[in-house]
């Protein structure tokens, strides 16, 4: 059965991450994995192994009292808590690799709590990870936006489009940026995402395609406003990664994207497996 991985505090903002994560998991029928990550003790005051186990006992008694709360009911069996011990990216990254989830939700806020991730957390996160990322603050989804650009592959987020736009019956809007010198009418752009398009539309799904002009601006200020403007319900965006001495990284136009956003926003990679393969 498909999985999804949720981080979700025991706390209030932990609250609206998991009505969210639970409403992705009702509407895509997988199981929902709910995830709470404590902090390493600290090198100045170190643990034994007995009370490590002890303070994770502890923590995952918490987490499913607190999503029996939630809930007012049992456990049911698509829901699973886990709790993991250490640092918070590289424990997201490691569960990204191993766990074998379709995606991973994170909530994106700048409400400052405990077990919050900052902008520069979710940039190393989406990166790193192995599978797509959703970043959210919103429930309805009923309009996607789908940003292209033509030095990219298109193939994987058109997957993730079709299932997500097919589970909540929504529309897709292809949106490409072109600087204000380039005739739209004979535009490469304009061409490749006329032919998403009709792929979307033989899978019955609601499309129209967007091209937006950048003159003075960043070509993800434009997607912005247009995000602003048109006020879609989710972004799904292909991540650019840039090479640095440290590794990967995401480029400015994704991580504009994702942390100046007010929608949920899912990210994928280049390496992240197809979203259709094991969905049933």
């Amino acid at each position: 059965m498909n999985s999804i991985l949720a981080l979700v505090p025991p706390n209030k903002e932990g609250e609206l991450v998991l009505k969210q994560a639970l409403f992705f998991q009702q509407t895509l029928r997988m199981r929902l994995f709910v995830l709470n990550v404590l902090k390493s003790p600290s090198v100045f005051s170190p643990k034994s192994k007995v009370q490590k186990e002890n303070e994770l006992n502890e923590a995952r008694e918490n987490l499913v009292d607190f999503m029996k709360n939630f809930l007012h009911e049992e456990l049911p069996n698509h829901l699973i808590p886990r709790v993991k011990m250490g640092d918070m990216v590289p424990t997201l990254i490691k569960e990204s690799k191993v766990g074998g989830y379709e995606f991973i939700v994170v909530e994106k806020s700048e409400s400052s709590y405990e077990g919050d991730l900052t902008k520069s957390d979710i940039d190393k996160i989406v990166s790193k990870s192995h599978c797509p990322i959703l970043t959210v603050n919103k429930k309805q989804i009923k309009n996607i936006v789908v940003p292209i650009n033509i030095s990219q592959c298109t193939k994987k987020r058109l997957l993730w489009a079709r299932l997500f736009a097919k589970s909540f019956g929504a529309k897709i809007q292809i949106v490409s940026v072109l600087n204000a010198d380039i005739i739209e009418t004979r535009s490469l752009a304009l061409r490749n995402a006329e032919k998403i398009k009709q792929i979307l539309v033989k899978c019955e799904i609601p499309c129209e395609v967007k091209i937006l002009k950048a003159s003075d601006q960043d070509h993800e200020q434009a997607v912005l406003d247009f995000i602003q403007h048109e006020k879609p319900d989710m972004v799904i965006i292909r991540t650019h990664e840039e090479t640095t001495f440290t590794g990967r990284k995401i480029g400015k136009f994704v991580s504009e994207i994702i942390n100046k956003s007010e929608i949920p926003v899912l990210s994928v990679g280049k390496y992240d497996r197809n979203p259709l393969e094991n969905f049933s």
